[in-house]
């Protein structure tokens, strides 16, 4: 394939709560952006859904805005967006039910299942990981147990993106490290476990073809290309889950560099050239998005979602103005110490029934101590995740800020000073979308290596450091919060299931 000279590159990303395109020239640098929002249900407690014809309207949006906005000639569109969702498709690829989300909890009894079939060592040496309630296998077999009348229609499981990527294209695919998170992937080989597959009696056929993320996987249809602008025959990269694309977009392709993310959950992101496991499952082992590499990181559900749950029940600022609201508290919130498990927990304590505290109330306390609060106990928890990589061991050269935790000045302080180390931020921070807009860059051979992408991608100038006082006051407090979960769990058990059968009055 010959070196395009000049075109643009699409870069989509079916995120949580929107979808985002971006488009980028040859240089790394933004030509248009476009974001579309959409809802999110919460029909019980601990269950998140959402409709994936909401996703498909959002997406022909925001790619139909940054086409408008580009005068270069789109060369190629990368795929990005939300890991682990299940997407249930029937023999005509209709949706046969809203699709299961990364932070839905309802799958205990199918995790449990699923470690009793496989066994708990097995199952972490094939696929890297424990049976969590985030990951697909264990939503497929729950539609088998609650849903048997949907399961018997089931033909196809796709994830979030790659169900954009079949109505944009017409084929069914995805990539490794969007697949890494299904637990259906054997992570060495990586490709379906048919070992997995067999035990839980999961049809093969049912999953999508498997590539590496630069990997082209198909053409926009023209009926597609009528309702989103882009060129019919348009190539469309695999792409990569949410995290490994991201990552590519800050430069996380070489031992040392990690990134540090705030988003609707949080993530801290280690590139590895092996797989790299934690035998206790606190750390997530992937693919990378680029081929033969590989990643770990530790998961907080609920980061930027808690501050997002903030602002909605008590404060309904701006996020900027929430931030400012905390500045007006001194480190630490006065001896007060917020627990961000509104979702359950993932690392360190792999807990679906851990929920979230304020610590420490006193009468002194106001909104702006209870918002920095909420704030500080996001980056603790990614603080244990930072931790738990560094002692696995991997090399931690540099922290990269990206996400919501990368655009305000007072999250990025926050991390310098809970972390103890510099933090640094990409001169583009587009996240997913803009490491996707780059695969597809690999894809059509505008860029020819991985080092010739990195090279698109540029730190700005200003870095956050810590500060020496901050940093040695949250030492301590890093030491409190890391004793409550021990303390509280047993509680914390009891109240879930209490809030699971109270009465509505």
């Amino acid at each position: 394939m010959a070196k395009p000279d000049e075109g643009s590159l699409i870069g989509l990303d079916v995120g949580t709560t929107g979808a985002r395109a971006v488009a980028i020239d040859l240089a790394g640098d933004i030509l248009a952006a476009a974001t579309e929002e959409y809802p999110m249900a919460m029909p019980r407690p601990g269950w998140t859904e959402q409709e994936p014809e909401d996703w498909w309207a959002a997406s022909r949006a925001v790619l139909s805005s940054v086409i408008s906005e580009t005068s270069q000639t789109p060369l190629a569109l990368g795929l990005t967006g939300q890991m682990h969702g299940a997407v249930f498709l029937d023999e005509s690829d209709s949706v046969i039910r809203p699709a299961l989300l990364w932070n839905d909890q309802r799958t205990q009894r199918q995790c449990r299942d699923i470690t009793e079939k496989v066994g708990p060592q097995r199952l972490v040496q094939v696929t890297g990981n424990p049976a969590l309630t985030g990951f697909q296998a264990p939503k497929i077999l729950w539609l088998r147990d609650e849903e048997p009348a949907a399961y018997a229609r089931l033909r196809r499981v796709l994830l979030p993106k790659d169900y954009v990527r079949l109505r944009l294209t017409g084929e069914y695919a995805t990539d490794v490290s969007d697949a890494s998170g299904t637990l259906l992937l054997d992570l060495r080989k990586r490709r379906w476990s048919d070992e997995i597959l067999d035990a839980l009696a999961i049809p093969g056929e049912w999953l999508p073809a498997v590539h590496e993320g630069p990997d082209i996987t198909g053409a926009v249809t023209a009926s597609a290309a009528g309702v989103t602008g882009l060129r019919a025959g348009l190539i469309v990269a695999a792409g990569g889950g949410d995290n490994a694309a991201g990552a590519v977009g800050n430069g996380i392709v070489r031992p040392g560099a990690v990134s540090s993310s705030v988003g609707t959950s949080g993530v801290v992101f280690a590139h590895s050239d092996e797989p790299v496991i934690d035998s206790l499952g606190r750390l997530h082992s992937f693919c990378h998005a680029l081929p033969g590499a590989y990643h770990v990181m530790g998961v907080t559900l609920s980061a930027g979602g808690s501050l997002r749950w903030w602002r909605d029940i008590a404060v309904g600022n701006s996020y900027d103005a929430l931030a400012a609201l905390a500045n007006q508290a001194p480190p630490g919130a006065g001896g007060l110490v917020f627990l961000p498990y509104l979702s359950g927990e993932r690392t360190p304590v792999l807990d679906p029934a851990a929920r979230g505290a304020f610590v420490g109330l006193n009468m002194t306390h106001t909104l702006a101590h209870l918002t920095r609060a909420v704030m500080e106990g996001v980056v603790h928890s990614l603080k244990q995740c930072l931790d738990l990589i560094a002692a696995l061991p991997l090399p931690i050269t540099d922290v990269r800020a990206t996400g919501g935790g990368a655009r305000n000045p007072v999250w990025r302080q926050l991390q310098a000073d809970i972390f103890g180390m510099p933090v640094y931020r990409n001169a583009v921070d587009e996240g997913p979308a803009f490491g996707a807009a780059l695969l597809a860059g690999l894809a059509c051979g505008a860029y020819a290596s991985v080092l010739d992408v990195t090279s698109r991608i540029r730190l700005g100038p200003d870095v956050t450091e810590p500060d020496p006082d901050a940093s040695r006051l949250y030492r301590e407090y890093h030491e409190v919060y890391a004793s409550l979960y021990a303390s509280t769990s047993g509680a914390m058990h009891r109240l879930s299931a209490l809030g699971g059968a109270s009465l509505t009055f």
